[in-house]
């Protein structure tokens, strides 16, 4: 599994390099009912910019790429239309994304404008003083919207629910490289959650993962697919998962290679909830970019 002429990492040796590799969250990939319906709503609502789109006749599907600035530097969302296919069952695991906005009030008014659905509107969080709100996008998917001064990333969350939240935090460190920004337990509400990503919540995208009291199991749906994590060895990074995932569970499901016709490498595997993560090729990314 590992890369031509390389030599096994040890298991520090291996959480060292993961910790140290230069790792991005790229995109998250999930699945809508009307492409063009989602690009409107997420250009006028969201005020996001579409990057790029591109239609699969062959294999039946065509796919958006949105975000608030380019691929090489933000985190973006990939939109997946397959043909003849207007809806999708989200489920109960999935949770939300995030926006960070500098005035949430006004964003949630452009929002009802434009005929959106607010699900929660703008005001502190109870017993906080942080400002948030939600929306709803026309699939279902559930955005929270956070007041925050200035941001270089806006999309700045996706959040899963998990079974075991400890297990989860371990997973992430040892196989992705992450780091555990913080940890918060609301016991009135039943729950704790941990925020993981590559750097602080204020600078860039980061993972929050939530443990409802008592509740192990969730269903996945049909509807969200991935996160995509740039990585500078996909076949070193392939190596650190597959060991990790004998230890604490979750499965390889691609192993590490050119995927066919663009020849990006990636690698993809599934966490101990079934969540789905993939590792793409940095530099093979930034080329695949360039081709568009």
């Amino acid at each position: 599994m590992s890369s031509e002429g390389a030599v096994p990492l040890s298991a520090d040796a291996a959480l060292e390099w993961s910790h140290k590799d230069k790792k991005r969250f790229l995109h998250a990939v999930y699945r809508v009912g009307d492409l063009q319906r989602t690009i409107k709503f997420y250009t006028e609502c969201f005020g996001m910019k579409l990057l790029r789109q591109r239609d699969i006749p062959e294999e039946k599907y065509s796919n958006a790429f949105l975000g608030f600035g380019p691929e090489d530097s933000h985190f973006v969302v990939e939109l997946t239309y397959n043909y003849g296919v207007d809806k999708y069952e989200i489920g109960t695991g999935f949770g939300h994304f995030a926006i960070a906005t500098e005035d949430v009030y006004k964003f949630v008014e452009n929002v009802s404008e434009k005929g959106g659905k607010v699900t929660r509107e703008p005001g502190p969080v109870k017993g906080g003083t942080s400002v948030i709100a939600f929306v709803q996008d026309p699939d279902g998917y559930l955005f929270e919207i956070i007041q925050r001064d200035h941001t270089p990333e806006p999309l700045c969350q996706v959040m899963l629910r998990v079974g075991n939240l400890d297990k989860s935090i371990r997973f992430y460190e040892k196989a992705c490289g992450m780091k555990l920004l913080r940890k918060v337990d609301r016991p009135a509400h039943k729950y704790t959650l941990a925020m993981l990503g590559y750097a602080e919540e204020h600078e860039t995208t980061v993972l929050e993962l939530t443990y409802n009291y008592d509740v192990t199991e969730y269903t996945k749906g049909n509807a969200y697919a991935q996160v995509a994590i740039s990585t500078t060895d996909v076949y070193k990074s392939a190596e650190i998962v597959n060991a990790v995932t004998q230890e604490l569970g979750g499965k390889i499901t691609r192993q590490p290679g050119p995927i066919p016709g663009i020849n990006t490498k990636i690698t993809s595997f599934l966490d101990p909830d079934g969540w789905k993560v993939v590792f793409v090729d940095n530099v093979d990314f930034l080329k695949e970019l360039e081709q568009v």
